[in-house]
């Protein structure tokens, strides 16, 4: 991981024009992300999807192979790799806030939003996915309520702006996270 001086943390965090989504699976991140860029004329990277495109297998088969700790290790060295870049919209792995390490690469390399749900919502948008390793489980909604409960702490940890995702319409909630960004820009530039 580079270290940046606390000058140069605070130029790159602005300067790079990256945008980074944090949060719970289901939270909106992939959604969101490619509407804002989209919006905001940036590129969009979902970092789970770069993962398998790295890999040439799917996340499932990973965790399968390497275990919950493997899939980590590939998750900070993507992140490694993506944070380097310029005026992104990164959408992250439920988990990449877990590691502390990772929370500071974000903190450094962009400005964090960490897009919260309630487990209600997270259940009614992940309980058909087969392609959460975590959430195979009988009780994917209890499941889901004690991931965000051991989460929540690292992802307000790293995030810059929390915003509640509740059921508002995905344009009205991008609307909303430009406009919390701009306010969030002038004040801390």
């Amino acid at each position: 991981m580079q270290n940046y001086s606390s000058d140069n943390t605070k130029n790159r965090k602005y300067l790079s024009g990256n945008l980074i989504l944090i949060g719970m699976m289901g939270s909106g991140k992939t959604t969101m992300g490619r509407i804002l860029a989209k919006h905001l004329d940036k590129v969009f990277i979902d970092s789970d999807e770069e993962i398998q495109f790295r890999t040439g297998v799917t996340i499932p088969h990973i965790f399968d192979v390497e275990g919950e700790p493997g899939f980590r290790q590939r998750e900070t060295a993507t992140l490694e790799a993506l944070v380097c870049r310029d005026n992104l919209v990164l959408a992250t792995g439920g988990g990449m806030a877990i590691a502390e390490e990772n929370r500071e690469m974000m903190r450094q390399n962009g400005i964090v939003i960490y897009l919260k749900a309630n487990v209600h919502d997270l259940w009614l948008r992940t309980r058909n996915d087969k392609n959460r390793p975590l959430l195979q489980t009988g009780n994917v909604y209890a499941k889901l309520g004690e991931l965000l409960h051991q989460r929540d702490s690292f992802y307000r940890q790293a995030a810059d702006l929390v915003i509640p995702t509740g059921r508002q319409s995905v344009h009205a909630l991008m609307l909303r996270l430009v406009s919390e960004i701009e306010n969030y820009r002038k004040k801390n530039q």
